[in-house]
């Protein structure tokens, strides 16, 4: 949709902001469906290691609270630091799409490679979170690559939607 001459830049930002983390969050649980249903076909690869989002929940927590998470808590903190960094992308998505709406190319699928390759391919690994790339299985991107792709054509899916209502009905 494009954008409204009449709407101030801070209302399109405001509107784009609030349809965007709606959008992350939606994205998020599609993503962990996806990733899910992914799983229970893959067959165990034997890694012991936890994702990335877990690392970085543990690493957060020896920071903060200075000892590692218990076993049991792992997954809930997990799916926390996948939710609220699902959801600040899709804030920035949704600000972004709000003024320049080519962001939004191939349906948001551009977003999800981005997301892919910035995050998988690029933080994690300099966080220390993961392995190098070239030290990653072809498999193991190309896993990245799909749930990303879900990630991305889902968030501007559902910004679309939000942000449709969100606009001025005359």
């Amino acid at each position: 949709m494009p954008a409204d001459p009449q709407q101030s830049t801070t209302t399109r930002l405001l509107g784009g902001a609030l349809a965007g983390v709606v959008a992350g969050l939606a994205a998020s649980a599609a993503m962990d469906a996806f990733q899910a249903g992914v799983a229970a076909l893959r067959p165990a690869d034997g890694s012991d290691g936890d994702p990335a989002t877990v690392t970085a929940a543990d690493a957060r927590a020896q920071a903060t609270v200075g000892h590692k998470l218990a076993a049991t808590d792992k997954p809930l903190a997990g799916q926390a630091v996948h939710y609220a960094l699902g959801a600040a992308l899709g804030v920035a998505y949704g600000m972004a799409a709000a003024v320049r709406p080519g962001v939004t190319a191939g349906h948001g699928a551009a977003f999800g490679l981005t997301t892919a390759t910035l995050l998988d391919e690029v933080a994690v690994p300099a966080v220390g979170l993961g392995t190098a790339p070239w030290q990653t299985p072809l498999s193991t991107h190309a896993y990245g690559v799909a749930s990303h792709l879900v990630f991305g054509t889902v968030t501007e899916l559902v910004r679309r939607q939000v942000a449709s209502g969100l606009a001025p009905q005359n």
